[in-house]
């Protein structure tokens, strides 16, 4: 039965070397090839994967693409990307399985979209009919919404939008990721578990996060993705127990088969 991995990430230093102005560099325990993710899954039963560009590379894509290229037809990607890229890096990129880009305002704050290039990044986004996908925390999404809707792009939400379990019920980013999914034009990567919790595996305080979301979105609209290898966390994880949180989380079969599966090999053209 395929299923689809939707956000993992490829290092591979020794054939495309890190930026040297990165903000970050993972530790070599906390890095994969596309040869490696490929083989974790092979052992999972994963078929295929929509991989996201990573920070240690900045804007260059070339390690996502060459990941994408050497799957043969298993991977897709999300792509980092300059304001001011222009349409025919967007054709290239879109040609080499490429099918949106990522703005993260976790780690770079809402100036990204409040730059004044950024409608013009935004209108190119909608022009390619790719996803603007979006990592967020705490209200971020709740002052994003308006610029991203006025844009009218496909918007696509990492890791349940960091949602905090703790504050959901009174969160303005929580009511805004909630008011995205019932208006049908939003996508959510039910992901990262580890990113939002606030107890250790098997971060059973996100099941109400988590219920709530997919209620919203519906399973037509929800990805699953197990964020390998694990970047800049402070206690190991893996594959396995990851999988097994999803799986509580979506206990029916027929509704896991439609977020490992359907709803990506429809929104990212899997085949």
């Amino acid at each position: 039965m395929p299923a689809a991995d939707c956000h993992f990430h490829i290092f591979d230093p020794a054939r495309f070397p890190y930026q040297a102005s990165a903000d970050y560099t993972p530790h070599p325990s906390q890095a994969g090839t596309a040869d490696n993710v490929l083989a974790v899954f092979d052992a999972h039963g994963i078929t295929h994967g929509l991989a996201v560009g990573a920070g240690p590379y900045g804007d260059d894509n070339s390690c996502l693409l060459d990941g994408i290229a050497r799957s043969k037809g298993r991977l897709k990607g999300i792509a980092l990307v300059k304001h001011d890229v222009s349409e025919k890096e967007i054709a290239r990129l879109n040609d080499g399985g490429v099918v949106g880009v990522r703005i993260n305002l976790h780690n770079q704050g809402l100036a990204l979209l409040h730059d004044a290039r950024a409608p013009a990044l935004l209108a190119k986004l909608k022009a390619a009919n790719w996803f603007c996908q979006i990592q967020c925390q705490k209200d971020q999404l709740a002052e994003a919404m308006p610029i991203l809707t006025k844009a009218g792009v496909r918007v696509m939400i990492d890791h349940c939008g960091r949602s905090d379990p703790l504050t959901m019920q009174t969160s303005a980013g929580f009511k805004a990721l909630l008011e995205l999914g019932r208006s049908g034009n939003g996508v959510l990567k039910i992901s990262g578990p580890f990113r939002f919790s606030h107890q250790p595996w098997p971060h059973a305080d996100t099941d109400a996060v988590v219920h709530q979301l997919i209620d919203a979105f519906t399973p037509d609209h929800c990805v699953w993705g197990s964020d390998w290898p694990f970047v800049r966390l402070d206690l190991r994880v893996d594959y396995g127990p990851t999988r097994a949180v999803f799986e509580r989380w979506v206990p029916d079969a027929k509704v896991r088969q439609k977020i490992l599966w359907d709803t990506p090999a429809r929104l990212f053209g899997f085949k």
